[in-house]
């Protein structure tokens, strides 16, 4: 068995995405406007974390082209995905201008706001933490609406839902 200490950096990070692929996560669309275009992206890497304030982290690849635009305008929105929403995720996921041409949406709070997602979040940037070749966002919620449905999830690089124990998928 090979420990931590004695694996190479490069082999450290392939067992971690092993690891993280056993991690169900959620599947957000992190919004933004630069001027007067909409830009988006996938992420996994969103969760609460403050109530006092209401507060979210979303965490951005460090040469992402929303980042950039959330440095400078500081309003973004994160779009929690619904089960039936995995194509919104591949598309949100590609690179590209072209995200929202197949994707209804409305300008909610100065962001983007997809169509028919369970959950919906306006918040105004306070930090941007540095992690590696990522950098974390911590937002300020300004608006939260919740709406019935499942969630859109990502576990073993495939997407899923959730399902209580003992009850039908609504």
């Amino acid at each position: 068995m090979t420990t931590c200490s004695t694996t190479p950096h490069e082999d450290i990070a392939a067992s971690l995405k092993e690891v993280m692929a056993a991690v169900c996560t959620p599947v957000s669309v992190v919004t933004a406007m630069d001027g007067d275009r909409p830009h988006g992206t996938t992420v996994s890497a969103f969760a609460s974390l403050s109530m006092a304030p209401p507060m979210v982290l979303v965490s951005l690849d460090r040469t992402s082209e929303l980042l950039g635009i959330i440095q400078r305008g500081r309003r973004f929105g994160v779009n929690i995905l619904g089960s039936a929403q995995s194509a919104a995720a591949t598309t949100f996921a590609r690179k590209g201008t072209d995200k929202f041409a197949d994707t209804p949406w409305t300008l909610v709070g100065g962001v983007p706001r997809l169509t028919g997602t369970p959950g919906w979040v306006v918040c105004d940037a306070s930090s941007f933490v540095e992690g590696g070749d990522h950098i974390v966002v911590l937002g300020e919620v300004r608006e939260a609406v919740a709406h019935d449905g499942s969630p859109l999830t990502y576990f073993r690089r495939d997407f899923g839902t959730h399902m209580l124990l003992g009850q039908e998928h609504r």
